[in-house]
């Protein structure tokens, strides 16, 4: 039998460290963020698709975030346009990730798994938090983020109260020793849960 943990958390929480951890753990790993890489790049799956509604977001034959941003931004409805192309393919990909593993446990990243209404296919929900403090910190020591950007990233995430309350566990990241404790201690919980089913 296989586990499918969710893995969610606002930007800056430490979502990647705390994947890296369960992979540590011997969890297999699927990364939204990843997928939609791989299905903006150089015959992804999306390329196709975006070009004919939007062909000036391609550059050497790829879909350019950077090109795809400024039209989401200029054109109200663009962002729809846009997932309703992506959603379904990284669904198709996550999937085909889920069908494939061999492992007991896959833990499927997802930044807005709340917000995608996603989280009914998942056995339980792992969310990612940190002092609103630290998480600011981080994201505003990244290479060009600035304080408008950060703050319009955030008025489109659910707020990280809300999304604690609906998960099943939540590890903490304010040091890397406490996340792998409680990494640890999830999978362990899980893992006995898988044995005596």
């Amino acid at each position: 039998m296989t586990f499918i943990l969710g893995l969610t958390g606002s930007i800056g929480m430490g979502k990647s460290t705390t994947a890296n951890l369960f992979a540590n753990e011997g969890c297999d790993i699927w990364d939204a963020d990843a997928a939609v890489h791989r299905l903006y790049s150089k015959n992804g799956l999306a390329v196709a698709k975006i070009e004919k509604i939007f062909p000036y977001a391609i550059e050497n034959d790829a879909v350019s975030r950077d090109k795809l941003k400024q039209i989401i931004s200029s054109h109200p409805g663009a962002l729809k346009q846009v997932e309703d192309i992506i959603h379904p393919l990284v669904r198709a990909d996550r999937a085909g990730f889920v069908q494939n593993s061999n492992r007991d446990i896959i833990v499927l990243d997802i930044p807005l798994l709340f917000e995608t209404k996603s989280q009914g296919e998942m056995d339980a929900v792992v969310c990612v938090t940190a002092a609103a403090s630290v998480q600011k910190q981080r994201v505003l020591a990244r290479p060009g983020m600035t304080e408008a950007h950060f703050q319009i990233i955030l008025s489109k995430q659910m707020p990280d109260a809300e999304k604690r309350e609906r998960a099943d566990y939540i590890v903490e990241t304010t040091t890397l020793d406490h996340a792998k404790q409680q990494v640890h201690m999830i999978v362990s919980e899980i893992r006995e849960t898988l044995g005596n089913a």
